[in-house]
């Protein structure tokens, strides 16, 4: 009656309390803060699954709800199984990163060199952000003569990919730009997502200018890192690598000067 009444559900929840004796089922225990309940997925479900699941693992499940008279408990027998989130985006995250791999996207052969001392740039970033903080004050410290052209973006969300990649054309459009850089802070594949877009990536190939990444921290490689013709490991380093270090530059002149005073 229990089955034929809520008919199928899908819960997402954590893996917990996680067995596979020799019958080779799967037992485990999903849970939330709120609430948890035992779920039973049989071998001849779970031969088809494209992961190994675990405890910790959260999860989304799909079955049915009955009685196990036994016990007097509920349970869930599932019928599939996916990993929530994160899982399923490292999936194709890969998938990705192999097929453009493939098609020779991410080959040295096609890196562009910087100019050595650019007059003007194009910084694709947020406008509220700490990334376009963080390189305004290295820039301003290197090298004030530079003027930065800001191209306003989402850099999660929605609307982010799109924003990103109409971005990227306006900036390789302008005759005044020497180089583009794209930037964000640190999060999670998740929010980094927009910078793994396919179509991104074969844009920023055929760009007319180079273009430096500088996205999230030094453990976060997006798509848009490999497709890049200068990685950095963050927004400010990539502020250090655009720019020759001015202080340097003028001690430099001055030696220079000094001797041909001599």
């Amino acid at each position: 009656m229990l089955e034929t009444r809520l008919g199928q559900v899908r819960f997402r929840g954590e893996i917990s309390n996680f067995s596979r004796p020799s019958s080779g089922h799967m037992y485990f225990t999903l849970k939330d803060d709120a609430a948890q309940i035992r779920c039973a997925l049989f071998k001849n479900r779970n031969l088809r699954l494209n992961f190994k699941p675990s405890n910790g693992i959260e999860v989304i499940a799909t079955g049915i709800v009955s009685l196990y008279e036994q016990r007097g408990d509920y349970q869930m027998i599932v019928e599939s199984l996916e990993e929530a989130g994160e899982g399923n985006l490292q999936r194709e995250f890969d998938r990705l990163k192999q097929k453009l791999f493939g098609e020779g996207l991410f080959d040295a052969s096609l890196k562009r060199p910087l100019p050595a001392f650019p007059r003007e740039i194009a910084l694709i970033t947020s406008p509220t952000g700490a990334a376009l903080q963080d390189i305004c004050h290295v820039l301003q410290r290197r090298y004030p003569l530079l003027k930065v052209n800001l191209y306003p973006v989402a850099v999660q969300g929605e609307n982010s990919e799109k924003q990103l990649i109409n971005a990227l054309l306006m900036a390789d459009k302008n005759p005044k730009n020497e180089l583009i850089v794209l930037s964000r802070g640190g999060g999670s594949i998740e929010d980094l997502w927009s910078f793994n877009s396919e179509k991104l990536v074969r844009l920023m190939v055929e760009t007319r200018l180079p273009v430096v990444t500088g996205i999230g921290h030094e453990i976060d490689f997006t798509l848009a890192d490999f497709a890049s013709d200068h990685r950095a490991p963050t927004p400010s380093a990539a502020a250090e690598l655009i720019t020759p270090d001015g202080q340097s530059l003028l001690h430099t002149l001055m030696q220079v000067e000094a001797r041909s005073e001599r």
